[in-house]
């Protein structure tokens, strides 16, 4: 049987989102009208898979979905947007799902509901005829992204680790992958200050890149280090910013892009976001990043 030759397979997790866009965070025994409900596939490992599909590269996503309506909706929109399906594990237990409020200024609070689902095995998913030029993990499910990690690839392929938070699954994968790409909070939670984190973390990965939001981003590469500033944009709802931007790097990844290009493309992608209500729906397309790209005056060292 041939190998099936994919650009990025994403690792992780996949929930459905419920967004609501709400005047104010409610406060204690407030009621409170959304403004806005939208409904619709998310997680980071999966929103970054739709990146991926979207920007015209080959995706893939390796997790797991309920039964329920909202495990056969997201993989509906998986399918729609061209996302190969075959490594995906279905279940009894529930898919995750997400309610998210969504302030004007574009800030969040999110709550997730997993219930009985836990972490899938090592041996859940059958790797044993892919083939993926770069592999994407965003820590949620840690005992697949090991197994894939130690597969027998015709090709080594690079590694990345989208650590948004610290816990079980980042501490497991972190200092085993090519690329360490964290977000802010998980920085400061690592080392409480960012330089400490960036010096710190870059001890156990060959490269990180520590996102900062509407402050850029800082990396280190070996004893090499630098910063890029974020795209200026109007930001409605940061929700999936993340995921695009490490979407985007993993198939940037593929295609020989020096390294201040991959940087500009990934935040590209997580600022297109960020002004788009809804972390799917704010995924980019080519013509998106591209558009945004040739308007950035991008200052970085």
């Amino acid at each position: 049987m041939n190998e099936f030759v994919i650009d990025v397979l994403c690792a992780g997790h996949a929930s459905y989102d419920l967004t609501f866009s709400v005047p104010h965070h409610p406060a204690a025994d407030e009621k409170m009208v959304a403004n806005r409900l939208q409904g619709c596939g998310g997680g980071p490992a999966a929103n970054a898979a739709v990146t991926v599909a979207r920007l015209d590269f080959r995706a893939a996503f390796a997790g797991y979905l309920g039964w329920d309506i909202y495990g056969q909706h997201h993989l509906d929109e998986l399918k729609t947007e061209g996302v190969d399906d075959r490594y995906i594990v279905r279940g009894d237990t529930p898919t995750p799902v997400s309610a998210i409020l969504v302030k004007p200024d574009g800030q969040r609070a999110l709550i997730n509901h997993k219930g009985d689902t836990r972490a899938l095995a090592a041996d859940a998913i059958d790797f044993s005829h892919a083939s993926a030029k770069v592999l994407l993990f965003d820590g949620h499910e840690p005992h697949v992204a090991l197994a894939l990690l130690q597969h027998r690839w015709s090709q080594k392929p690079l590694s990345v680790l989208d650590a948004g938070s610290l816990h079980d699954g980042t501490r497991t994968l972190l200092d085993k992958v090519d690329y360490l790409v964290c977000s802010e909070k998980f920085a400061l939670q690592y080392a409480n200050a960012i330089d400490a984190a960036l010096s710190s973390l870059a001890g156990l990965a060959p490269v990180v890149v520590i996102t900062l939001g509407e402050r850029g981003l800082v990396w280190q590469r070996g004893v090499e280090t630098g910063r890029l500033d974020a795209p200026p944009i109007g930001a409605v709802d940061t929700t999936g910013a993340g995921d695009a931007f490490h979407g985007a790097f993993a198939a940037a990844l593929t295609t020989g892009m020096s390294w201040q290009d991959t940087l500009a493309y990934a935040s590209a992608a997580g600022a297109f976001c960020c002004t788009v209500i809804g972390a799917r729906p704010g995924m980019p397309n080519a013509m998106d990043l591209q558009t945004l790209l040739s308007r950035w005056p991008r200052s970085c060292d």
